[in-house]
């Protein structure tokens, strides 16, 4: 059949994406191919061709023909036959419904076909099993009958093995599917219940249409593995799950019942396309499957793009350098060749070799050849390197490795490539740690011996590497001697020459010792420290230092001071003038001709010696230093230790024959230089003694070579005096000891010329005045220099007493009143006559008038008031005002008046009596000095207090203030008016502590202001203080609260101010647990709920403990509460005065429990109940009874309508009556489906045998008479005029949803228990006759019944008049079958509230209480079975 027929159902489905136009449309992709893009198979019907692939669960008509009725048929034949026991065939077999029938929607003759389930089956699935995998878009269902209130579309993507949902269908989605959301779809793969394809209507031709991306959901990327995921099928399942019915099946699942509710579709569409990721525009068949049907889809992709499989899910062969990637409109990710370079035609896909390279290339070689590897066969396996010089792809790049046995490690493989960055050379052996070379032949630099046993491959030179030549290998490489600088031996060069030391990095490698030939034993020292081996006394690494306290002679160290030789002539004085460049204190004078004898007895090594005079001429000039100041002997002499040798000099002019008698030399003194020639070290024509020889000429160290001529002279100690120097060393070289200022001498042990008095601090200089002094020297013990006339003082700087002003002296200028000035300034000394100044001109303190000579005025006492020295001397001085002629004081501290007569402000005291005095008011400081009031000047009392002070001495804080008075320190006081008490404070200000400043608080308050209450307290500001907090210890963090709220800080759930109550939005019992309140927003009042009862004030609308709820009288889904019709208040009444009633009859009964005595029961009640029940077994037994069985009560007590015929068969009734008899002449009554009283009774009696504390639970199943009443009040609302529909719905589902004190399960149960038992019984008479004496309450339950029957029948009659106005509305007929079956279940309530009276009057007497026991379980159980057929009527009401 063609697909041209099913265009119409293209505009459920719109194309979805752009990119996926191709699964909406019957054609192939578009002219350009799979070049550029994807591209798509054409989509059309995938039942097509695959009719043994598609199987239902049940067919009709499979076993033998069924009878199958159409409810909305309108000819007269309403049922038909189907059988299906062979396959359809439009001319033999026209009756056989397969499921293959849906695949088309007509047979050739253009009749409709369809496939048809069992009736009254209601788990049925279809299920469609593909050959490969398919893309699936959308489903239609065309259905001949009702179509399913319930079902569910599933599909499999792994060929059955697992299920998942496609969608949920059902007239009810939140009862039947309660778990599954319902409120539209948001995501494209949102598995969601939808219930507008599971409506009654229409009858038949109803539609189903599943589109699997809905359009009305925006798919952002339509090659997404989740869109993917979502059409991809290999199975798909249709499973209905419930029947849509008219209700009736629910009471009665009898055959004929059943044969109108059945599944039956005309056609079902299962569109899609071949599955190809969009690398195929066309499909072939599936290997195996021969079917070649006109418009089939098939099911193996022809792939392009380098795909391969039966959907293209995977590259080709070989072509794996990318992943597999379904096309995309623009893309179409052909699968890339992989790159072997030519040594391997095998691969696979790595994705961890995609990602890293970036995406670039996932392809990895299988099987390379010609001894390569890695990836894309790029690298050559171990043991082979690759060859520069050839290219990558040719068979031969890949050479043998050559490496030495000896020197290579891991058997001799080698670098198979170059990489600088790993540090790899192609064809570079692995060497040993000490080997190197291409081959690993070589040892490295520093190693040698390279052998084959050595794990290292070459042992370590261990040269010293600071003594060997750093150019080229440290060592030998067969020997291993290491190649030393110049001066380092041994076989590492790890030693020093002799004479040498300190090996280093140095270019020679160590140092020369350089022993100081003088002060060592020899030019050898210690390699490590370079230490020579010193004489005594000499220290240092070279022997050049001296040890403390001992020096080493110069040269010139033995001299002799001319100003101690003898033999000049007497006449001529020793001129002591100190020049810089020679010694000692000074020179010899001597005359032209005269001579010197020196004494010499300290030789102290017998040599020659050079006798060296030194001098300076007496007149300087400009040639002075033109020549030397020194001449030396023409040849040395010979001195001998332990003589005693006097050499006399005479100085005479050179060249001239006579004296000349102004003419002098200045001797320094005589010196004695050895000839170093012959000292250790320079004797001998060796070549160090030559050496050292022209070193001293080069050098010129005469003047100060250091020498130790012989151990002697290293043994001189320093021996410096201890007054004169300023330690015990001196210097290494000659002795020199380190003198104290203006002290001299080799040893200091004298004073310097100009200085005097030698003594621990040195030397002082003379400071002779060169005017007044005959020269600068001066006594060097006192240090009196020698004046010249008209000077004098120890350094002659002063003029005679009464001058002044040195060297120009000039007599004092002192006005007559001293004789004694300044030697310097001339200012006058000891001033007489109460004079004083510079020039005693002015009188002292105290005086007044002009001492200056000749004013004739002398130096008078003031009169202040008394003279100067007396106790009444007030002033400090005075002067004369010429113009009044008046004394004018200047006063003391403290008094005032031109005669410093009175106390001045801030002073007390009499001053004009003798010895009077002023003295300070004592105030502390606290009053205004400048104020003549500030105090009393007689008595001292002080009258203006500052700085807040008061008291007779301003020594306390006035009031209201506080602090130290003394010290001006009072404050005001900060007491807070609000804590401190009443008597303290007026007009807002209170007084405090005069000392600290603490204010007196109100009881509970503290604070050093009041300002706050006590620990644990609050309610501040308070007549009586503060009040304690009263923090519950338990639920509070701690006994403090707010200070003014009281609030105490409450653990979390907990609130009140004392923490004794629920915390906000909380209520319960806070010494057992607080609850939340948990208040609905939307249906209460405020959050907070009632702290007691947890009960939340709700607004009007709404009810239930949170508020969230429909209140009573309200009906819908909250929050949308909709008011009830006003019908139900008139109901509500009736259930309210129902409930009352019920409390009533529950407090009797416990009554009755607890003392087993009726109130009211006497023996007259008990007798007269005798006699009715024997009235009853009269009637019993008469034919009357028996007419009224058959006719009236047999619909009661049987569930039959009609009496017995001729034989006793009740062929019109297959409940029985009264007289009715099986075939094998038993009796019946009742039995499984039958609703009559004596089945369920007899039933009940059965389970009462097993109830043992029925009473105990009888006052519970009391209140389920309540029900009895809501069936008037039902008949009223349906006869009011203007009831709609909706209003009789909603009144009927709210009496339906009273529930019982038995739950569904329970009753379920008990209903099969009582389904079981009647079908067991037989001789239902025998057991009426054994129970007669027990079914106490025939005759009342006969009368009742008849009078509810007679009320009811006059309500049923009114409700169905209100109801036949209704028909005209859609849906009546149901309407009207559904109360019919409301109405026969109200009927049974009746009954069962008139058989309940039975068990008040049996409870009168005690030897009934057995008998009412077995009849309210009786009761108990028909009212049981009762709420089992009104539960199945509830839910069929629910459905209408």
């Amino acid at each position: 059949m063609s697909d041209s027929k099913y265009d119409n159902h293209n505009s459920f489905y719109p194309v979805f994406l752009t990119a996926l136009v191709a699964f909406g449309q019957d054609v192939p992709s578009g002219p350009h191919g799979c070049t550029e893009g994807s591209c798509y198979p054409a989509t059309g019907n995938l039942l097509i061709g695959r009719a043994v692939n598609l199987t239902a669960s049940s067919t009709c008509g499979l076993d033998g023909p069924e009878h199958y009725c159409i409810v909305s048929h309108l000819q007269s034949d309403k049922c038909f036959k189907c059988n299906s026991q062979h396959r359809y065939d439009p001319y033999h077999h026209r009756n056989s419904h397969w499921i293959e029938n849906v695949i088309y929607l007509m047979d050739s003759n253009g009749d409709h076909t369809w496939w048809q389930s069992v009736n009254g089956e209601e788990n049925v699935s279809i299920r469609l099993n593909l050959e490969a995998e398919f893309h699936f878009t959308h489903l239609i269902m065309k259905f001949k009958t009702f179509r399913p209130a319930a079902m569910i579309i599933e599909r499999s993507a792994d060929f059955g093995r697992t299920w998942r949902p496609y969608r949920y269908f059902a007239h009810n989605c939140t009862k039947i599917f309660p778990n599954i959301p319902a409120n539209g779809l948001h995501h494209i793969n949102d598995v969601i219940c939808e219930e507008r394809y599971s409506d009654i209507e229409p009858s038949t031709n109803g539609e189903v249409i599943y589109k699997v991306l809905d359009p009305a959901i925006h798919v952002r990327d339509p090659y997404s593995l989740d869109i993917q995921e979502l059409l991809r099928i290999t199975n798909l399942r249709i499973n209905f799950t419930k029947l849509n019915t008219l209700g009736d099946d629910l009471l009665d699942r009898r055959s004929d019942v059943l044969q109108k509710y059945y599944y039956a579709i005309y056609e079902l569409v299962v569109r899609g396309s071949c599955f190809c990721y969009g690398h195929a525009s066309e499909c072939a068949p599936v290997p195996g499957v021969n079917i070649r049907e006109s418009g089939m889809i098939h099911g193996r992709c022809v792939c392009k793009h380098n795909t391969e499989g039966l959907n293209c899910e995977r590259c080709r062969d070989f072509h794996n350098d990318l992943p597999w990637r379904p096309a995309e409109a623009d893309n179409p990710h052909t699968c890339r060749e992989c790159n072997c370079n030519s040594h391997s035609n095998q691969c696979h896909f790595d994705m961890a070799v995609y990602l890293a390279t970036g995406n670039v290339s996932g392809g990895v070689c299988d099987d390379c050849q010609h001894n390569t590897m890695g990836r894309n066969c790029e690298t050559c396996k171990p043991f082979y390197y690759k060859d520069p010089l050839k290219d990558i792809r040719d068979p031969r790049v890949c050479i043998a490795c050559d490496c030495d046995p000896v020197g290579s490690l891991e058997g001799g493989v080698c670098d198979s490539h170059t990489d600088p960055d790993m540090g790899m050379i192609t064809g570079q052996c692995r060497c040993k740690v000490n080997v190197k070379g291409m081959r690993c032949d070589d040892c490295k630099e520093g190693y040698y011996g390279l052998s084959q046993n050595d794990p290292l491959g070459c042992q370590p030179c261990n040269c010293d590497p600071r003594g060997i030549i750093m150019m080229g290998a440290p060592c030998d490489q067969i020997s291993g001697d290491c190649s030393c600088k110049r001066y380092v031996t041994g076989r590492y060069c790890n030693q020093c020459l002799p004479e040498y030391w300190g090996l280093s990095n140095d270019l020679a490698g160590c140092r020369p010792c350089d022993c100081d030939f003088g002060g060592a034993m020899n030019n050898r020292c210690m390699m490590d420290n370079g230490q020579c081996d010193c004489r005594r006394h000499l220290i240092g690494r070279q022997c050049s230092e001296v040890q403390p306290g001992y020096f080493c002679a110069p040269l010139d160290y033995y001299k002799y001071e001319a100003e101690d030789a003898t033999g000049h002539s007497p006449s001529d004085t020793a001129l002591p003038v100190h020049m810089v460049t020679w010694t000692g204190p000074g020179f010899a004078r001597v005359k032209d001709g005269a001579g010197l004898v020196f004494t010499i007895d300290n030789i102290p090594y017998a040599m020659e010696y050079d006798i060296m005079i030194r001098y300076e001429p007496e007149v300087l000039s400009m040639c002075s230093f033109c020549f030397p100041r020194y001449i030396q002997m023409p040849r040395p002499f010979c001195f001998e230790p332990s003589n005693r040798y006097v050499v006399a000099i005479r100085f005479q002019r050179h060249g001239v024959t006579h004296r000349h008698l102004t003419a002098f030399i200045l001797i320094d003194s005589l010196v004695l230089i050895p000839k170093y020639t012959e000292l250790p070290g320079f004797q001998g024509n060796d070549a160090e003694a030559e050496h050292r020889q022209e070193e001293m000429v080069r050098y010129m160290c005469l003047d100060s070579f250091m020498i130790t001529p012989m151990p002697a002279l290293a043994e001189m100690s320093c021996q410096c005096d201890p007054q004169g120097s300023l330690s015990g060393e001196c210097e290494r070289v000659g002795g020199q000891c380190r003198c104290k200022p203006n002290v001299m001498g080799r040893r200091c042990d004298q004073c310097a010329p100009g200085t005097y008095g030698f003594g621990v601090n040195g030397c002082t200089a003379c400071e002779c005045h060169p005017d007044g002094s005959v020269s600068h020297q001066c006594d060097p013990v006192t240090g009196q220099c020698q004046c010249k006339p008209g000077a004098t003082g120890r350094q002659c700087s002063d003029c005679q007493p009464g001058q002044w002003g040195f060297p120009n002296c000039s007599p004092c200028q002192c006005n007559g009143h001293t004789d004694h000035c300044d030697s310097r300034t001339g200012e006058c000394i000891g001033c007489r006559d109460y004079t004083a100044g510079h020039f005693c001109e002015r009188c002292v303190e105290g005086f007044f008038g002009n001492p200056v000579l000749g004013s004739g005025e002398h130096c008078r006492p003031c009169p202040c008031p008394g003279n100067p020295g007396t106790d009444h001397f007030n002033g400090i001085s005075c002067q004369a005002d010429h113009t009044s002629n008046q004394i004018i004081c200047n006063c003391q501290q403290g008094y005032t008046g031109s005669r410093c007569d009175q106390c001045a402000p801030g002073y007390f005291g009499n001053p004009e009596q003798l010895g009077g005095q002023c003295r300070p008011c004592q105030c502390n400081d606290n009053i205004d000095t400048e104020d003549p009031e500030s105090c009393d000047r007689s008595t001292g009392q002080c009258l203006k207090c500052t700085h807040h002070t008061v008291g007779q001495s301003c020594d306390q804080c006035q009031h209201g203030y506080y602090g130290n008075a003394l010290v001006q320190d009072c404050r005001r006081c900060t007491c807070v008016t609000a804590g401190t008490i009443h008597s303290a404070c007026s007009d807002g200000e209170c007084h405090c502590d005069q000392q600290t400043g603490a204010c007196p608080c109100r009881e509970n308050v503290s604070g050093h202001n009041c300002d706050q209450c006590s620990p644990n307290h609050w309610n501040y500001g308070q007549e009586q203080g503060c009040e304690p907090c009263g923090c519950d210890p338990h639920h509070a963090l701690g006994t403090h609260c707010n200070m003014f709220t009281g609030q105490c800080h409450c653990r979390s759930g907990f609130g009140g101010k004392q923490c004794t109550e629920c915390e906000q939005f909380h209520w319960g019992d806070p010494r057992v647990q607080c609850q939340e309140c948990n208040c609905h927003p939307l249906g209460s009042e405020m959050a907070q709920c009632d702290r007691i009862t947890g009960a939340c004030e709700c607004r009007e609308g709404a009810a239930g403990k949170r508020c969230d709820e429909c209140a009573r009288g309200y009906t819908g889904d909250f929050p949308k509460c909709v008011q009830c019709h006003p019908c139900f208040q008139l109901w509500d009444d009736v259930v309210c005065q129902i409930k009352r009633d019920l409390e009533h009859i529950q407090f009797t009964v416990e009554k009755i429990l607890e003392s087993g005595v009726t109130p009211g029961a006497d023996d007259k009640r008990i007798k007269e109940l005798e006699r009715k029940l024997r009235q009853v077994q009269d009637l019993i037994s008469t034919e009357d009874i028996c007419f009224l069985l058959s006719c009236a009560i047999n619909p009661l007590v049987c569930g039959g309508h009609s009496s017995a015929g001729a034989n006793g068969s009740c062929p019109d009734s297959r409940c029985g009556g009264a007289g009715c008899r099986d075939d094998q002449g038993n009796r019946v009554c009742g039995g499984e489906g039958c609703n009559g009283t004596v089945s369920t009774s007899l039933t009940a009696l059965k389970h009462a045998r097993n109830v043992t504390d029925s009473l105990n639970s009888a006052h519970e199943e009391l209140q389920g008479v309540a029900k009895k009443y809501a069936v008037n009040v039902l008949v009223l609302c349906f006869a009011e005029e203007g009831a709609d529909p909706e209003s009789i719905e909603k009144v009927a589902l709210q009496v339906l949803s009273i529930t019982l004190p038995v739950n569904r399960t329970a009753l379920d149960k008990m209903v099969m228990e009582i389904k079981d038992s009647l079908a067991n019984l037989t001789n239902i008479e025998g057991i009426v006759n054994q129970t007669t004496h027990q079914v106490s309450k025939a005759k009342d339950l006969l009368e009742k019944a008849k009078d509810a029957k007679t009320v009811f029948a006059l309500k049923v009659k009114t409700l169905k008049n209100s109801l036949r106005r209704l028909k005209t509305k859609p849906r009546a007929l149901l309407k009207e079958q559904i109360l019919n079956i409301v109405f026969t279940e109200i009927a049974f309530l009746l009954c069962r509230s008139r058989a309940e009276g039975v068990k008040d009057a049996a409870n009168n007497t005690k030897r009934a209480l057995d008998v009412s026991k077995k009849a309210i379980n009786k009761a108990a159980a028909a009212l049981k079975d009762a709420l089992n057929n009104l539960n199945s009527t509830r839910n069929a009401t629910t459905e209408v």
